[in-house]
């Protein structure tokens, strides 16, 4: 059982940084559809966290799918991971630079995986060098270590799955896109795709459950955004980014066993077959 808050403070990790078990991952990422001035690998090499190593959630993926950054089978995973010298009995610490896009992810991932102590720091980045923390530009010496998939089935959604939710009560489905894209009212950023949202779900952006400072909301006004935050959930976006940070915040309310739908609006619209919503 997961229990406790998925979020650590930077004054926790400054403490604790030299923990012989405490691993740290930089899961800065950049959509390609925002024209990023850097790549997540090279905002990382700028600067880092001493002894944090970059995850990259397009690399270690299943890069045979035509969709964006699909969940790597366990072996491929596994293989990843260990040469990060990440592994069992580890205290993984998860950051970004940009408001938990895609630290959120990388956690999902990593407990998908069966990992279990596993946290993302709040606020990321800025939250520790405001803490007073120190960067390194430097990519730190690793050694491999074994890491034992555990894969837990029930933390991942898939189309097939989904279409059997539309139209029942059984699961809530939070849909985590900006209100234009899921409303019909704005173009999505990949092309060919049509705007709209799965019928039957509910929009919370991201973004809503985010400070202007780049820290999660506290527990209190997160419970305010869900309507039940107990409730069977399974979370959507884009590409299933965002949605982790849903996924995120209710673990932080007390749900840990929210799942996401990793193909999300990428593949649920590319398919005219399928059901789309718009308006309210």
């Amino acid at each position: 059982m997961e229990s406790g808050d998925p979020l650590v403070s930077a004054d926790w990790l400054i403490n604790n940084i030299a923990a012989p078990d405490v691993r740290i991952l930089d899961a800065t990422y950049f959509a390609d559809f925002t024209n990023p001035p850097e790549t997540g690998r090279e905002a990382w090499a700028r600067g880092h966290i001493p002894g944090a190593v970059h995850f990259d959630i397009d690399e270690i993926a299943d890069t045979s799918s035509d969709l964006p950054h699909m969940l790597p089978d366990s072996v491929k995973f596994s293989a990843r991971i260990r040469k990060l010298g990440v592994g069992d009995g580890n205290r993984i610490i998860v950051y970004d630079q940009n408001r938990f896009f895609a630290s959120a992810r990388v956690w999902w991932m990593l407990r998908v995986m069966g990992h279990t102590d596993v946290r993302v720091l709040d606020g990321g980045l800025y939250a520790w060098v405001e803490a007073g923390g120190v960067l390194e530009d430097l990519p730190p010496v690793v050694s491999e270590r074994h890491f034992t998939p555990r894969v837990r089935t029930d933390l991942v959604m898939d189309a097939a799955g989904l279409e059997k939710l539309v139209g029942s009560a059984r699961m809530t489905i939070v849909d985590s896109r900006p209100d234009g894209r899921y409303f019909g009212r704005d173009p999505e950023p990949r092309k060919g795709l049509a705007s709209g949202h799965i019928p039957g779900s509910v929009n919370l952006p991201g973004s809503a459950l985010v400070t202007e400072d780049g820290h999660m909301k506290p527990a209190d006004k997160l419970a305010k955004l869900f309507k039940d935050p107990k409730a069977p959930t399974v979370t959507t976006c884009g590409s299933g980014v965002t949605a982790a940070i849903a996924a995120l915040a209710l673990a932080r309310l007390g749900n840990w066993d929210v799942a996401v739908y990793d193909g999300s609006w990428t593949e649920w619209a590319s398919d005219p077959s399928r059901p789309v919503a718009t308006g309210a």
